[in-house]
């Protein structure tokens, strides 16, 4: 039985979606819980919501947006993490979140080629 592949761009942005989920809420509870509610059903809502057919073998989506929104919400997501590290962590567990963003920023770059209908 062989194990399933998990491409590298895949691996980097599921590990900084789960930053962005719990980090920015996490942040903004700090001030206020309606607000960090917000921000979690936009940054998992969202996502599950609207997709682009075709793209990561989605063939059933239940909102279909462009590729360019698929882009933008994955900014988004990575926006968060960053934001979400640095409120709320000290440097150094915010300095590898950034890295990891960087990294899904670089890796990320032919898929979202091919959304935009270049690749």
């Amino acid at each position: 039985m062989s194990r399933p592949s998990y491409p590298l761009p895949d691996v980097l942005r599921v590990l900084a979606e789960l930053v962005a989920w719990t980090a920015l809420p996490w942040a903004l509870g700090r001030y206020s819980l309606w607000l960090s509610l917000a921000a979690l059903a936009l940054l998992v809502g969202l996502p599950a919501v609207l997709a682009t057919p075709g793209d990561n073998g989605k063939t059933n989506v239940p909102v279909p947006i462009p590729g360019w929104g698929t882009i933008g919400l994955v900014l988004m997501e990575l926006g968060a993490a960053v934001a979400g590290a640095w409120l709320l962590w000290p440097a150094w567990a915010a300095v590898p979140v950034t890295l990891l963003v960087g990294a899904c920023l670089v890796t990320e770059q032919p898929r979202w080629r091919r959304l935009m209908g270049r690749g």
